[in-house]
């Protein structure tokens, strides 16, 4: 089979120095930071220490003023400041939803925009993150797949969403509290489901999670945070050996032609070689299970048949089968299922000894549902005759 999809991506992103010279401190893991602090004078004996209270400062308190920073001296506060800047996106816009889902529009360095959307619930808050401007995967149900990928996101950046939807929640702890005292975290989750392919964005990603699972920080549990891919197969054991998180697969087909048109890249890893390697996944983490995503699309892999053989593909992986009605957007090719089919199709599954909850379309009236996401500066619409065209349905 000739892959069409790329493997991995030549791609710049920006660098960690700002033009004028200080470097952003936000995005650094704790061997970078403390490469960073030794470079900028700290002494050996005391980079230990000082990389702890940095951290904690950051990302536990959520300070953004060296000055603030009130248990080290007056002097090192002041070689932080004039080595270091602590930078993060700048947020544009905020739109909330009828139903409290809340969509940031967040600006990056270079002017271009990514999408972030944080959605709450009873017993818990996710935040949707994104990890690319734009996607290479062009998958055609998805709105953010017909916008074109302009680069990956630098740790910084990915982590500062986190930090951004904590302010607009007014989330960070006051001095002398801990995370939590008050009650349950207003953001539990972190999802990265947003715009882009989490996997062709490795290290970006893994530096990211690496600083949101640090304990003496943001500190989320590593089951607490899911990575969503759609079959970068190479990366899937790598992102068990160094994340460690849940991982979720956009799955949305039981046959390799029907995938082929719906996620692209299963031209270059069809279903056997994907299922083959998530086969292991479960073990190399110590997660739980797998989650399969799968949009619900009529009339296209939505029949009893495609339910019973879903059934049959993940036979032996701990999983779950996430159902989502699609989220229409303007120019898609695409309706979704109709609720008695969709409630069908789930039963089909549960049966068969799975869980298969049908997720409650969120943000629908600010287009921050599944799919949806779409950099506002890059909201160019495409015929529906001209996708179709595209992705082979017409």
């Amino acid at each position: 089979m000739t892959a069409t999809t790329p493997i991995t991506q030549d791609l710049l992103t920006v660098p960690r120095k700002l033009p004028e010279g200080p470097m952003n401190i936000i995005g650094l893991t704790r061997p970078q930071l403390r490469e960073a602090l030794l470079a900028a004078g700290t002494p050996e004996k005391q980079v230990k220490m000082r990389v702890n209270q940095v951290w904690q400062w950051l990302y536990h308190w959520g300070v953004r003023d060296f000055d603030a920073m009130t248990n080290l001296a007056k002097p090192y506060r002041a070689l932080l400041a004039e080595n270091f800047v602590i930078s993060l996106p700048e947020m544009v816009s905020r739109q909330v939803s009828a139903d409290g889902t809340r969509k940031y529009l967040v600006r990056i360095a270079g002017g271009h925009e990514v999408e972030v959307v944080y959605i709450p619930e009873e017993d818990r808050g996710t935040l949707c993150i994104s990890s690319q401007v734009g996607c290479t995967l062009t998958c055609s149900f998805c709105h953010t797949g017909t916008q074109k990928l302009v680069r990956n996101l630098t740790a910084g950046e990915i982590v500062g969403q986190i930090m951004l939807a904590r302010d607009d929640l007014d989330e960070w702890p006051e001095p002398g509290t801990g995370t939590g005292v008050d009650g349950p975290r207003l953001l539990s989750n972190i999802v990265l489901m947003g715009m882009g392919e989490p996997l062709y964005n490795f290290e970006g990603v893994r530096d990211a999670m690496k600083i949101a699972m640090d304990g003496e920080g943001i500190a989320l549990s590593r089951r607490r945070i899911t990575l969503s891919t759609s079959g970068v197969v190479p990366e899937i054991a790598r992102a068990a050996e160094e994340i460690g998180c849940q991982l979720a697969v956009s799955f949305h087909a039981t046959t390799d032609e029907v995938r082929d048109k719906l996620v692209p890249i299963n031209k270059r890893w069809n279903i056997e070689t994907l299922l083959n390697t998530l086969r292991e996944y479960p073990r190399l983490s110590n997660s739980e299970r797998i989650t399969f995503e799968y949009v619900m699309l009529k009339d296209v892999n939505d029949t009893d048949e495609d339910a019973r053989r879903l059934v049959k593909l993940i036979k032996g992986i701990p999983a779950k089968i996430n159902l989502i009605p699609f989220n229409e957007w303007p120019g898609s090719p695409y309706q979704r299922s109709d609720w008695s089919r969709i409630e069908k199709f789930a039963d089909i599954i549960y049966k068969a000894g799975y869980a298969s909850p049908i997720r409650t379309p969120r943000g629908e009236d600010i287009m921050a549902a599944c799919g949806q996401l779409k950099s506002a500066t890059e909201r160019a619409r495409k015929s529906r005759a001209q996708i179709a065209q595209e992705t082979g349905l017409g």
